[in-house]
């Protein structure tokens, strides 16, 4: 990719991120009708981490040096619950339905920012972000059909999701993408054991080789999620971000008989359309600095 410009860098980066991810995704949804959703998670990590275990022998563990370890920390601790209602929302529901919801993770994102980070966030973007949730209402659609657990852990996702990306977006300046990946492992692995051993049960023979697949779609998902970031402004990498959509639904009617609807496609087209245009302010803001002095601290 080094004759390639990097906003274009980054579009491939994350076009190929959305691809993995879905995958990921799917392969969940297909071991969770036979077994627990916290099992999952755990050999998730494990093989994971046994994926990028060959980086860490061949760098050694000075490549883990970092001075932002309490950072790593929390997004650990954020994309852990990210994992959890993430892993039972799959096992509930079909994968457009969790994927479309996840994109209001930059809405909440931005709500985040204002309440939690001291930034200034005005009219227009406010306006962006009540659009955002309008998309939400048109998937859900309170009152006129019968919400499921599924939807309600959909909606946590995306919130702990957005705490992740704030952070992720810090990380990416300073630390390997890879360094981001395996610090996660690192902290969530024992807890996803902990979580797993309430229910265990060894899995059957014939489901171990799609628990390793966890593996590979794993880490080429959330490396290539972090290198993107790192190649160009939020604003030139999002709106790849929507072919999670498309291949939610292809790989949803395909293995599983799902059918996306017409209320998911306009709700899911409502929420992308105000995350763009709030990732286009706020790529304007960075560039007015009359404008970015007065947005408040940002998360270092």
């Amino acid at each position: 990719m080094t004759q390639l410009s990097r906003p274009v860098e980054g579009a491939l980066w994350m076009a190929l991120s959305c691809a993995s991810l879905t995958v990921l995704a799917a392969l969940i949804r297909h071991l969770t009708l036979e077994m627990d959703p916290m099992m999952v998670l755990f050999f998730r990590m494990i093989f994971a981490q046994a994926i990028l275990m060959p980086w860490l022998f061949k760098h050694g563990l000075k490549a883990l040096s970092t001075s932002r370890l309490k950072l790593h920390a929390v997004r650990a601790i954020f994309t852990c619950g990210a994992m959890v209602s993430s892993f039972y929302a799959w096992s509930m529901i079909p994968l457009a339905d969790v994927t479309a919801l996840s994109f209001l993770a930059p809405i909440f994102a931005t709500v985040g920012a204002a309440l939690f980070l001291g930034e200034t966030v005005r009219g227009r973007r406010w306006a962006a972000t009540f659009t955002g949730f309008i998309g939400a209402m048109v998937i859900l659609r309170p009152g006129f059909i019968d919400l499921e657990l599924g939807h309600w852990l959909a909606l946590i996702f995306a919130g702990f999701m957005a705490c992740t990306m704030l952070v992720v977006k810090s990380l990416s300046r300073t630390e390997n993408p890879i360094k981001v990946v395996f610090f996660v492992g690192i902290f969530i692995t024992p807890v996803s054991l902990a979580l797993a051993l309430q229910n265990w049960q060894w899995p059957p023979t014939h489901l171990w080789l799609w628990l390793f697949l966890l593996g590979p779609s794993a880490v080429v998902g959330h490396v290539t999620f972090v290198r993107a970031f790192s190649c160009a402004d939020a604003s030139a990498i999002l709106p790849f971000d929507f072919l999670r959509l498309p291949f939610a639904a292809l790989f949803g009617f395909v293995i599983f008989g799902e059918v996306a609807d017409g209320w998911i496609w306009a709700g899911a087209a409502i929420i992308f359309s105000s995350t763009f245009y709030i990732s286009k302010r706020e790529a304007y803001l960075r560039k007015s600095p009359k404008i970015s002095k007065a947005d408040g601290p940002r998360l270092t």
